[in-house]
């Protein structure tokens, strides 16, 4: 059993560098110099323990939801697909960072970054993705251990290596609490503490999400960006999506307000929902006639009624991010606030 207190060096890390080097607030500024353009190679940091020094989980294993040791508020993040249903708590990947899984038999690699805030699944094939010690924009990188490429999670594209400019085929993981997730799903299965690895799965060496403290709590950033944006808090969570050279991210607060979101990037249109069930958003391809309104608590799309999860497009894979970290990556975002 690996004994190696990873997190120990992780917390001393963010308590040294907070204190050195702090953030807060601020203007709409370049740390570049506004030189956008530089390449994303360039803004790679060590983030200060070496290639698999944070261990990926890559034999998981799992637990009934009876079974799982949770709280009602602590954060899971939550995959659902094709009738399987599997929570995998924030307090042991804040300790990972990558869990290489399979579900319905498909390859897949459910990521988190703490310092981003943000949990994105990945169809990975036949390969497995480990944390490679490094950082760009505070943002993890996932590096393939079959060719040594470098992928910034929040990007999904190989920036070095055999695989630089491909694309990682992404699904959708929900950020939501234990309870929420329990209630919609009451067969779930649960990522087990039985890591194969000696932590302390009760502490969180950044904070608390239930209560809300530590680094998640304030705007204190640790590492260096490539862009600031002050049209919101450094860390305000922000739904946010992709589409070819576009980018969109709508708050919380918006979005529970309008139940229904429509906008357009590029040629495609997109509509948000609000999930009242987990508390999250949906996002539905709905270029042409697909046009879904909101009554009383429930969609309605083509004369029928609907749940926010029930309608009969293909969902996309919206996530939840800290603002600095997605508009460092995409500093020509939209916002709807």
């Amino acid at each position: 059993m690996d004994e190696t207190p990873v997190c120990v060096l992780i917390l001393s890390l963010v308590i040294v560098l907070t204190a050195c080097s702090s953030q807060t607030g601020g203007t709409h500024t370049d740390t570049t110099q506004n030189n956008v353009s530089r390449s994303l190679t360039d803004g790679i940091v060590s983030g200060g323990v070496p290639k698999d020094g944070i261990p990926s989980i890559d034999n998981p294993a799992f637990i009934t939801a009876d079974e799982a040791r949770l709280g009602e508020d602590d954060v899971v993040f939550g995959v659902a697909k094709n009738g399987t249903a599997k929570a995998y708590p924030q307090d042991i990947l804040v300790h990972h960072e990558i869990v290489n899984d399979q579900i319905n038999g498909n390859n897949v690699s459910v990521t988190y970054c703490p310092l981003t805030g943000t949990a994105m699944g990945f169809h990975r094939d036949s390969t497995t993705l480990g944390v490679s010690g490094k950082l760009v924009n505070s943002n993890l990188i996932m590096y393939d251990r079959a060719t040594n490429s470098y992928f910034p999670q929040i990007l999904g594209e190989a920036i070095s290596g055999e695989r630089k400019g491909e694309d990682l085929d992404q699904f959708r993981v929900v950020w939501t609490t234990w309870k929420e997730w329990k209630q919609q799903h009451p067969t779930t299965k649960v990522l087990s503490e039985d890591t194969g690895f000696l932590r302390d799965y009760n502490r969180d060496p950044y904070g608390s999400y239930a209560p809300h403290n530590g680094y998640y709590a304030n705007n204190n950033m640790i590492f260096p960006t490539q862009h600031e944006d002050d049209r919101l808090d450094e860390k305000d969570v922000v739904y946010v999506f992709k589409h070819d050279n576009e980018s969109i991210a709508v708050t919380p607060n918006r979005l529970q307000n309008d139940h229904v979101l429509r906008t357009t990037l590029n040629t495609s249109t997109f509509t948000f929902l609000h999930d009242e069930s987990l508390k999250t958003a949906r996002l539905y391809n709905t270029t042409g006639d697909h046009n879904i309104t909101y009554t009383d608590g429930s969609y309605s799309y083509r004369g029928e009624t609907y749940t926010a999860t029930s309608l009969p497009l293909e969902e996309q894979p919206v996530y939840d991010a800290f603002w600095f970290a997605w508009v460092a990556f995409h500093p020509d975002t939209e916002l709807y606030e």
